[in-house]
């Protein structure tokens, strides 16, 4: 809804509302942010005690100042899965002329995954704890 549609709706629910805060019941009820709220309903007469609206443009504030040092942190911490195609499941790196290398998507459905949990684990041993019979 745009903000004439907005306001010409407001009038209406305006009318009707019972609620103990009218900036936050408008915000609600129509989906805007607590400024478009404050603006709105100023615009159509509505008074608003000056000290709740700082109060909550600063609580606002500060909520946006946490949520930008959040993802700031995470952008720190976070690292980039390794690369992959539709060609190559795992790409190792590019060569000089910038065709990638590394395990093709038929050769990683091959590999035997256990070699990942325990790179040091012997391929020919299969026994996983279990007595191995001789064929003889």
């Amino acid at each position: 809804m745009d903000r004439s549609a907005r306001l010409q709706s407001a009038r209406v629910w305006l009318k009707t509302y019972n609620g103990k805060s009218i900036a936050a019941g408008y915000r609600r009820h129509f989906g805007v942010d607590w400024i478009c709220a404050f603006r709105e309903l100023e615009m159509l007469g509505i008074r608003i005690d000056s000290a709740y609206k700082d109060q909550i443009l600063k609580s606002v504030e500060g909520h946006m100042a946490a949520q930008k040092r959040r993802k700031a942190r995470w952008q720190e911490t976070y690292e980039e899965p390794f690369d992959q195609d539709e060609h190559f499941a795992y790409i190792a790196g590019y060569t000089e002329s910038g065709f990638a290398y590394g395990i093709t998507w038929e050769e990683w459905g091959r590999l035997d995954q256990r070699d990942f949990l325990d790179p040091h684990r012997d391929s020919n041993n299969t026994s996983d704890d279990e007595s191995q019979e001789l064929p003889f």
